[in-house]
């Protein structure tokens, strides 16, 4: 007897919380073999520089290189690139970029201050980062709507310089993600790649300028990577496996619902995809639908591990249990393919990103739609956000006191830091305390 082609959970089981916890379970700590590789390759970087990143260059991706001048790519190039892909592909990368700048643009914000009756200020300076680094999957890898998605929030945040590290494994350069880097105005590309690029932009080294924060995605060693530099650079977050958890009310076009779920199963096989819905009647639809559109992907074998070891297809008591289970899931994507998405809406505590309605497929938002594909994963979206362009600024609190202003929270102050056992705390305010002169014998 064959194997289901995805498991089936009902939440009304009493087990079923256990189950939930055995689905959900994803262990994302690389394991002591990678981490010493990578910690090995991040001091060698650090203390050898460009000459480290030739010699892992031939190393890993097999190219013959003497010196870092054979890994720079000209700003030249990119506008080459730009000129060379086929004009539907220029067509769609101009209109999402513009989508995508125009939404991050309404996230901007601006510094702010006070004055208190005192003559006291108040405020905050909002500041972007110097420079952003961009790690961008290489060879046949092709993420060119990645290099929207990080470029573009860092250039409206007002980052003066964006660099990308791109691998070129065997010499195999992706015209798209080049074109993209024109586009989103990508400033400087090195075509390096792995641990030894993220340890390249985290610590600089005679060509590659150290960056502020490194974003982008990228395999188990460059997550590593991330995960040792972060304290010396800011990271956008250690990803997981990609996740959809569709909410259903069952009458939704079974065929669109197994597709969507195969948008994410097909991006490699630990991804996950969840259906939730309280007519089995309907789940079973969709099971068929899915063993009818299988065969027809390009990624067939991907996408069925995937939906075999990590997906599901749940039955819940009614909509208002599927809310509670996906609060409990926290996605990365939730789609709420109902009737009226809008009323479900405020219930919905804990995603990455929402979509609303039987139209909104996710694949629209991974690359059009405006709002960033950058998403926290692994239940991550209890206490993260999107990618955005508060991710590219800093916020600096501003206090100005008058002497009067100085005087009164100097006695304030003073207290408290005396009950700290802090003296020197408490006599620099106290220096500061205008002393009553009208006062006296």
């Amino acid at each position: 007897m064959s194997r289901a082609i995805v498991r089936r959970l009902n939440a009304q089981d009493a087990n079923f919380s256990a189950q939930l916890d055995e689905l959900l379970s994803w262990e994302s700590v690389s394991d002591a073999q990678v981490n010493q590789r990578v910690l090995d390759i991040i001091a060698a970087v650090r203390h050898r520089g460009d000459a480290a990143l030739v010699d892992y260059t031939r190393q890993f991706d097999a190219l013959d290189v003497s010196s870092m001048d054979d890994l720079i790519l000209p700003r030249e190039r990119l506008e080459e690139a730009l000129q060379k892909i086929p004009a539907a592909q220029r067509e769609a990368l101009e209109i999402a970029a513009e989508r995508v700048r125009r939404y991050h643009e309404h996230q901007q914000q601006s510094s702010w201050n006070y004055t208190e009756a005192d003559g006291t200020m108040l405020g905050q300076q909002v500041t972007p980062f110097d420079r952003a680094g961009l790690y961008v999957p290489g060879g046949k890898a092709t993420y060119p709507s990645s290099v929207l998605m990080n470029a573009i929030p860092a250039k409206v945040a007002g980052v003066p310089e964006v660099v990308m590290v791109v691998p070129t494994p065997r010499g195999e350069i992706n015209e798209m993600v080049l074109a993209a880097a024109a586009i989103a105005g990508v400033d400087r590309v090195f075509t390096i790649g792995g641990a030894q690029a993220v340890a390249a932009l985290a610590y600089g080294t005679e060509s590659v300028p150290p960056v502020d924060k490194i974003v982008g995605p990228g395999n188990i060693y460059v997550a590593t990577a991330k995960r040792h530099v972060f304290g010396k650079v800011g990271i956008d977050m250690i990803a997981g496996p990609s996740e959809i958890l569709v909410i259903c009310d069952g009458q939704t076009d079974p065929d669109w619902i197994a597709m969507d779920m195969f948008s994410q199963a097909e991006h490699d096989e630990n991804a996950q995809s969840i259906l939730l819905c309280p007519d089995a009647e309907f789940l079973a639809r969709v099971e068929a639908s899915m063993e009818k559109l299988l065969p027809s992907l390009e990624r067939e074998d991907i996408a069925r591990a995937s939906m075999r070891d990590r997906g599901a297809l749940i039955l819940v008591r009614d909509l208002e249990q599927a809310v509670e289970v996906a609060n409990r899931i926290a996605p990365e994507h939730l789609e709420l393919s109902v009737a009226d998405p809008e009323a479900m809406l405020p219930k919905i505590r804990h995603a990455g990103a929402i979509f609303m309605g039987r139209y909104t497929a996710e694949a629209l938002g991974d690359y059009c739609a405006g709002p960033n594909h950058v998403l926290p994963t692994s239940g991550t979206a209890r206490f993260s956000s999107p990618l955005g362009v508060y991710d590219f600024q800093k916020r600096s609190s501003i206090i100005y006191c008058t002497p009067q202003g100085a005087s009164e929270l100097g006695k304030v102050a003073s207290v408290l830091a005396r009950g700290e056992s802090l003296t020197a705390h408490a006599r620099s305010a106290e220096y500061r305390i205008i002393q009553d002169t009208q006062s006296g014998e």
